[in-house]
């Protein structure tokens, strides 16, 4: 197997949208400062990309019918390739979350893994598809956060209502969707950048906190403004090409949404850092299919 294979079936670039997740879990808890946690995003990005194998596994037969360009369909991998990519990217990000965040990351992880291979075997194929995305992103927040997972519960209810709109909206790539979809899609777009900004309870009148503040609402108005005008476009004309648009561009959104959590829990400094990669995604997603 080539790397060029590799990249498409792991959809290499998708993976800068997760360590965000991780990074916003573990500011809302208080943990950013352990060092550890920044093997975190590592965790993160291995378990997407075992998911990503896994989805083409799963769905080798029916992307030879619709897609197939794909790596499997194509002969570029085979389906065992596939298979044993995701799963020594599932055990590589277990061990690194446990390496990282202890047992409790660990644990988290263990059910990410656990939940991540439910829903490519499983529900993928069901009207349930878009909850089982969600309840993997929610998890991906909370694996950062450690022992306090009830302390990132926002962010990682946040990320979870915006990978919910953008799954159900991905269903319509390539036969098209429903306007109805794309105005669910929409409004969890915009529902979660008003959370990803609204305040969490008495602000410190520090100079920190108030840039916090100002970033937060800053980043959370580029994130509704990109995604809902691309989410905006599929409700007005629900065709496939617009569908299949507004769903890269709310994976890519991901980032300035991760960026609006951690600004608001008070690390601005890394909710710039995490904004700075968000070109370098868009760029490489051109190279490499995101979806």
């Amino acid at each position: 197997m080539r790397f060029t294979d590799l990249a498409r079936l792991v959809r290499l670039p998708a993976a800068l949208s997760v360590p965000g997740d991780t990074l916003a879990g573990a500011a809302a808890a208080g943990r950013l400062g352990r060092p550890g946690t920044w093997a975190l995003p590592a965790a993160s990005a291995c378990m997407y990309w075992a998911g990503m194998a896994l989805n083409d596994y799963a769905d080798r037969e029916l992307d030879a019918v619709e897609r197939p360009e794909r790596p499997i369909p194509s002969g570029a991998v085979r389906p065992g390739e596939a298979l044993a990519v995701a799963a020594g990217l599932t055990a590589a990000g277990v061990g690194v979350a446990a390496a990282g965040g202890g047992r409790h990351s660990a644990a988290v992880a263990g059910a990410l893994a656990a939940t991540v291979w439910g829903y490519d075997l499983v529900l993928k194929p069901t009207r349930l598809a878009p909850l089982g995305m969600a309840v993997n992103r929610g998890l991906d927040v909370l694996m950062g956060a450690g022992d306090r997972p009830g302390a990132a519960l926002r962010p990682a209810l946040v990320m979870a209502a915006h990978t919910y709109g953008v799954t159900a909206l991905s269903r319509g790539e390539v036969y098209g969707t429903r306007p109805s979809v794309a105005v669910g899609a929409l409004a969890c777009t915009m529902g979660s950048a008003a959370a990803a900004a609204a305040p969490t309870g008495p602000e410190p009148c520090t100079r920190r906190g108030a840039w916090g503040e100002v970033l937060s609402g800053l980043y959370a108005g580029v994130f509704a403004t990109q995604v809902g005008r691309a989410q905006a476009r599929a409700v007005a004309k629900p065709v496939a090409a617009n569908a299949g648009a507004a769903t890269g561009t709310g994976i890519r959104g991901m980032i300035p949404l991760q960026a609006a959590l951690l600004a608001r829990s008070g690390a601005p400094c890394t909710a710039t850092g995490l904004v700075v990669g968000a070109p370098l995604a868009k760029a490489a997603s051109r190279k490499v299919a995101i979806t």
